[in-house]
């Protein structure tokens, strides 16, 4: 996704993409904060949900609430089609082999969290090497040093440059004989940077490593096709995709999943349970074990068939003509300075002004009735490269419009004149 400040061509995709049609379907939207008309670009945090996803989600409490799987009753068996019908929307969704390689989870981290402590544990050893890069969220920071203090591996960082870009290749000089895994950001949380991953996982395989890609910030805003991106594993939450909190998921190769240990024991995961010993389910309940959120679920199949009734390419085209405007219209603002210039962009503008400490310019923009982030976006090594504290964040969706994009300029005005 590139920022190409005056592209004709996504001009034209901004103005054609009815972005105030889909706006309707959001039911907060409606609502004024501070007395002003909401403002919402705090979507890399989390995305509001359309009525469909909430309607999915109360049709299931009131007319078939129930637990899945295992029942013979009706309910258990209306219940166990939603659920296991949203496990095949995502499949199709990134395009998955099977259903077999869908694992719900709660939720990005902990998609990360199975992947270091059951593919980790099982495979890797002392001296063993992982790559990671100094954009990752902490989500995929700290498992892995969770793994080091267990095993003993080593983590070595792919630097960024001050564009916000891998530095160009410090990637390939990291690979050794002791490389065993590489775990990367589809797309900056902090940085909106968007990482030439196909090329990476290629490299990756010629090493014979497996790579996986942590998409939470890329699965909303732009296609994703895990067979022909060839990862090995993808990451990604339902609530910063326009569905539910709580449930998530894990792409793998279905390979690697049956040669992984369980990952949490319980029911649903185990096939016979004795004193001596237990045997385990088949994928993809091998590693769901308890009661999933089976509401949350299928509320996040809403989301996709929301979604693909929009269409993800044109979502990504929409959201380019909209980043570049809100990169213009920045960059035109004395004393504002956007942290994360990369070539290729998803919709973040992480920005810092002078002399305001990006907490207070979240403060004086919501008044306004504009709702950013600020701070360190979970990815303090990001603010370390740039040396700040941290900054403030407007992140897009496709209900985002330049309205809006207008209206945190003029809140930023306000901003300017009260530390004038």
């Amino acid at each position: 996704m590139n920022a190409r400040p005056g592209g004709l061509h996504d001009s034209a995709t901004t103005a054609a993409f009815d972005a105030p049609r889909w706006r309707r379907d959001f039911p907060i939207m409606k609502q004024r904060v501070h007395g002003k008309p909401l403002v919402y670009l705090d979507n890399a945090a989390t995305s509001q949900k359309p009525q469909a996803v909430i309607d999915a989600v109360s049709d299931y409490y009131q007319h078939y609430n129930s637990n899945v799987h295992r029942g013979v009753h009706q309910l258990s068996e209306l219940a166990t089609a939603a659920y296991e019908g949203a496990r095949e929307k995502l499949r199709q969704f990134i395009n998955a082999a099977s259903k077999q390689e869908i694992i719900f989870v709660r939720g990005t981290t902990e998609a990360i969290n199975l992947v270091a402590q059951s593919y980790g544990r099982s495979h890797l050893q002392s001296g063993d090497e992982i790559i990671l890069s100094e954009m990752e969220h902490h989500s995929n920071i700290v498992p892995w040093q969770l793994l080091r203090e267990q095993t003993g591996v080593t983590l070595k960082v792919i630097p960024i440059n001050d564009a916000g870009e891998l530095q160009p290749g410090a990637y390939e000089t990291l690979f050794s004989a002791r490389t065993r895994l590489v775990s990367l950001a589809h797309v900056s949380n902090a940085l909106g940077s968007v990482n030439p991953v196909k090329e990476m996982i290629s490299l990756a395989h010629q090493h014979n490593v497996p790579l996986l890609l942590d998409g939470a910030q890329a699965v909303p805003h732009m296609p994703v096709d895990v067979r022909d991106l060839d990862c090995d594993f993808y990451a990604f939450s339902s609530h910063k995709m326009f569905g539910p909190t709580g449930i998530g998921v894990l792409y793998a190769k279905e390979q690697i999943l049956i040669d992984m240990p369980p990952y949490q024991g319980g029911g649903e995961m185990i096939r016979t349970v004795r004193f001596n010993g237990s045997t385990w389910n088949e994928l993809p309940h091998k590693f769901e074990a308890g009661t999933p959120d089976i509401a949350a679920a299928i509320g996040l199949g809403a989301a996709v068939d929301y979604l693909e009734t929009i269409g993800m390419p044109s979502i990504r085209d929409y959201e380019r003509g909209l980043l570049e405007y809100g990169t213009q219209q920045l960059q035109s603002l004395a004393g504002v300075k956007i942290v994360g210039t990369a070539r290729h962009k998803a919709g973040v503008l992480s920005f810092v002004m002078d002399g305001v400490h990006p907490h207070d310019i979240g403060t004086i923009v919501d008044q306004q009735g504009v709702a950013i982030r600020t701070g360190h976006h979970c990815a303090m090594p990001v603010m370390e490269h740039f040396h700040i504290p941290a900054t403030a964040r407007a992140s897009l969706a496709f209900y985002n419009t330049r309205e809006d994009i207008n209206a945190l300029v003029q809140a930023l005005d306000k901003v300017r004149e009260v530390f004038r």
